[in-house]
């Protein structure tokens, strides 16, 4: 929690002394329309995360046990560390650091740079840095195209919210299924699957990890195109090259 009071402190002073504006430029103060952007953007993902697990098990044919005792605490908990987490990470990659970006440099640059520090940051927070060259670039592609897809959000909303919302949720719904430290497996657990090998393995993995992202992708600029005023901008960032 200290962590993340020093990094809102931090982007206060970087906006205040650098582009001479407030931290509120951020979206980050959760107002009712905010509120429903990061609502929505759990529960969406929520469902396509649902969707690719659902494949995943047709794919490997996955036999899944639902847990004996289910514990509501740690589903709270798992929340709560979450929210936390991506909070921590969305306003690093795409907070004051990706505003002054996009102020400066334009929104193509600035995305694609804070979406390429989004991906190499997964190289180290996984442990990967001596692992061999081709899983390090898929977790760089991954991650840095679902960050990607975040910044871009952040941009076209002009705030943190849905982005959140979008992060929040495919983080809490794997570690419904899936191992993960501190929570995971909450609800089910995998007792036997095949494994791919090889080419199968890269192209089943390619999906699995790039395909959340897109639907968010395609989300965004559908309601965007649609001009719901959930999510019509009340603010812009300056920059020479706002639209992408």
């Amino acid at each position: 929690m200290l962590g993340l009071l020093v990094i809102i402190v931090v982007s206060w002073v970087l906006l205040h002394f650098i582009e001479k504006k407030n931290i509120e430029v951020l979206g980050i103060v959760p107002t009712g329309k905010r509120v429903i952007q990061f609502v929505i953007g759990m529960v969406f993902i929520m469902l396509v995360t649902l969707l690719n697990i659902y494949v995943e098990t047709l794919v490997l044919k996955v036999d899944w046990e639902m847990q004996s005792s289910i514990n509501y605490q740690s589903i709270f908990d798992a929340f709560v560390y979450h929210i936390r987490s991506a909070l921590t990470e969305d306003l690093v990659f795409r907070g004051a650091l990706l505003y002054i970006l996009i102020s400066r440099l334009g929104a193509k640059w600035g995305i694609l740079i804070s979406a390429l520090c989004f991906g190499v940051y997964h190289v180290f927070s996984y442990g990967m840095t001596e692992a061999k060259i081709i899983p390090i670039l898929y977790v760089v592609l991954v991650t840095g195209f679902t960050g990607y897809v975040w910044a871009y959000t952040f941009h076209k909303t002009k705030s943190i919210m849905l982005a959140l919302g979008f992060h929040l949720g495919v983080n809490l719904m794997n570690a419904f299924f899936f191992e993960s430290q501190p929570y995971g497996e909450l609800i089910f657990k995998a007792i036997n699957k095949l494994q791919l090998v090889d080419w199968n393995w890269l192209y089943f993995n390619l999906f699995k990890g790039l395909f959340p992202g897109i639907m968010m992708l395609l989300f965004v600029k559908l309601v965007l195109r649609y001009n719901s005023n959930i999510f019509k901008p009340t603010q812009s960032i300056e920059s020479n090259e706002n639209t992408i």
